[in-house]
């Protein structure tokens, strides 16, 4: 990593894990922002992070303490949003570098908003359902003095969902001592929540992957697609896929890797998941292969939809696909990416490929505000003109610069986050 970056006194210089890759990715990008450089120290300082101590009493009467955390990254362009997620490896740098990327793919798709993240440091499978709810209501009132409908409007994100922000926007609420519904997306229908929402970020990896495939002059029907996670996002984006006529050779998750060459069933996968909790086992499948046999899978399309830093210069050489659509934030280090590019992939980047989630987030966000809700057919049409709209810009501006989608969609997205800053001035 470049040696130019004051590293804050609460991280280690050596292992900065994931906020040094978006610092290297904020390098690259800087010379092509012109004046507007001089702010550029601006996204590499998060503006606001919050830990917070969350105690709980157990169900056997002990009392546990976990670690949350909440970044605000950058406010210049609106309210923070971005997800929350329980996982035993959550850190303040990932939770930082998840709430940068989140600045850019906000300002990637032009939606009104700055970058936030929140999580728990906790194996959430170690907590019976009544223990869960009381460390969401316990960590959403300790942060309760950031977050608001027009401050910071938290998501679901890695093992997070419908009834994780259900308990948020209940807590918040009965702190606020009225109904706030806007306070977090990705909630219940019945509370306010957005039709398409839970579908919404796979369903932008299919169109972005069409788009992109488009222009590579690949055909999606026919296509060998490999995907890594089968939760929310791979898994829909597989079905869609699946259902334009692609053939999903390959999918891994938490468990196992099954491949199928003649095409797995996605409705049966997904069932099977549904019932056992993982791929592990699944009958319609050629065979099990190791968790590193993934990257070398032969494919056309790559979708790795898991945890960050899954493609790396370990294995990135491994990998034969033309294209990768990365569904999971900051899954490709600096280094696999100029590993790629020489080889020719192309790669479509995060804030660009996995923004479906944010844009239905922002539909949802509206939709509470007006208390008038949208037909689902309406929020994809306006979610796919969004998203085609966003990598049209992105891809221009590669073009004209000669750069990588990445590199292109942090030009386009700091570009107006950056001039946001400016005009905005200092504060005093």
């Amino acid at each position: 990593m470049s040696s130019n970056h004051e590293i804050p006194s609460y991280l280690t210089p050596h292992g900065l894990g994931p906020w040094g890759n978006y610092l290297e990715q904020i390098d690259r990008v800087t010379p092509y922002l012109g004046s507007l450089a001089r702010w550029v120290e601006t996204l590499k300082r998060p503006k606001r992070i919050l830990i917070v101590d969350v105690p709980i009493e157990r169900d056997n009467g002990t009392i546990a303490h976990f670690e949350g955390y909440r970044v605000q990254h950058n406010l210049s362009r609106g309210p923070g949003k971005g997800g929350v997620r329980f996982h035993q490896d959550v850190t303040l740098s990932e939770v930082m570098a998840l709430s940068a990327w989140m600045t850019v793919k906000n300002a990637a798709v032009n939606v009104p908003y700055g970058g936030a993240k929140g999580g728990i440091r906790v194996d959430p499978k170690t907590l019976s359902k009544g223990e869960l709810m009381r460390m969401t209501r316990r960590y959403t009132s300790e942060i309760n003095i950031i977050i608001g409908p027009n401050k910071d409007i938290p998501a679901p994100d890695v093992n997070t969902n419908e009834q994780t922000m259900a308990w948020m926007m209940d807590t918040y609420s009965m702190n606020q001592g009225s109904t706030a519904t806007g306070v977090v997306t990705g909630k219940p229908v019945s509370l306010g929540g957005s039709l398409g929402r839970r579908d919404a970020t796979g369903r932008g990896v299919y169109v972005i992957g069409c788009e992109a495939a488009s222009k590579r002059g690949m055909q999606i029907h026919g296509a060998r697609i490999a995907v890594q996670g089968f939760g929310n996002v791979g898994g829909v984006a597989a079905r869609l896929f699946a259902e334009a006529g692609a053939r999903i050779v390959a999918v891994q998750d938490h468990a196992t890797t099954v491949v199928h060459e003649g095409g797995l069933n996605i409705e049966k996968l997904l069932a099977h998941v549904a019932a056992n909790g993982s791929v592990e086992g699944f009958e319609g499948a050629d065979c099990f292969i190791e968790r590193d046999q993934f990257w070398g899978v032969d494919c056309d399309i790559m979708i790795p939809a898991a945890l960050e830093q899954q493609i790396t210069s370990a294995n990135a050489s491994q990998i034969k696909a033309k294209i990768i659509l990365e569904g999971a934030n900051g899954p490709t280090t600096p280094a696999a990416d100029d590993i790629l590019h020489d080889m020719g992939v192309l790669v479509v980047p995060d804030v660009i490929a996995n923004a479906g989630g944010v844009t239905v987030s922002y539909f949802e966000w509206v939709q509470d505000f007006s208390s008038f809700f949208w037909h689902e057919d309406e929020i994809n049409e306006r979610l796919t003109r969004i998203m085609r709209e966003a990598f049209a810009a992105v891809w221009q501006v590669g073009q004209d610069n000669k750069v990588s989608l990445r590199t292109a969609a942090f030009i386009v997205a700091c570009t107006r986050v950056l001039q946001a800053r400016e005009v905005r001035g200092l504060y005093p």
